[in-house]
């Protein structure tokens, strides 16, 4: 159970199989009991797109829980922050001993994300089905 990933939210709409999800997504230190006097609390409100076989089940205002693995998680922080970093940094250093000028080699390396970035985008349908959340009502 300790690879799952669990919000409470509430269904706002219905739509075929897609069941609309507000979750409010609160920092560490949101449930603090001092967080009123600390400028560092932190909450959002997020909506999750659940793809349900018995979404006819579900009503607007209804409880549930959101769930999803933990390995989606870590790899949408692959693909969004460590691969592009990794991706910078190596064409950084590779441009800067081709050409020994700072500011042109920054700027082709920031270029190079360009095309990742586009290639994730082509492909956000086949990523949506890896990752997917499921949702339960809270009994």
């Amino acid at each position: 159970m300790a690879d799952i990933i669990k919000h409470q939210g509430i269904v706002e709409n219905i739509n075929g199989s897609h069941v609309m999800v507000r979750i409010v997504q609160t920092s560490a230190c949101a449930a603090c009991s001092a967080k009123g006097h600390c400028a560092s609390a932190d909450t959002k409100e997020k909506m999750i797109d659940v793809i349900s076989n018995d979404a006819s089940s579900y009503q607007p205002g209804d409880r549930v829980i959101v769930f999803g693995e933990l390995s989606m998680g870590m790899m949408a922080v692959l693909l969004a922050f460590i691969i592009p970093f990794c991706v910078l940094i190596i064409s950084l250093f590779i441009f800067m001993a081709i050409w020994n000028d700072e500011l042109l080699s920054a700027i082709c390396s920031l270029a190079f994300l360009i095309p990742y970035y586009y290639i994730l985008w082509l492909n956000k349908t086949r990523m949506g089905k890896k990752f997917s959340f499921s949702i339960k009502p809270i009994d």
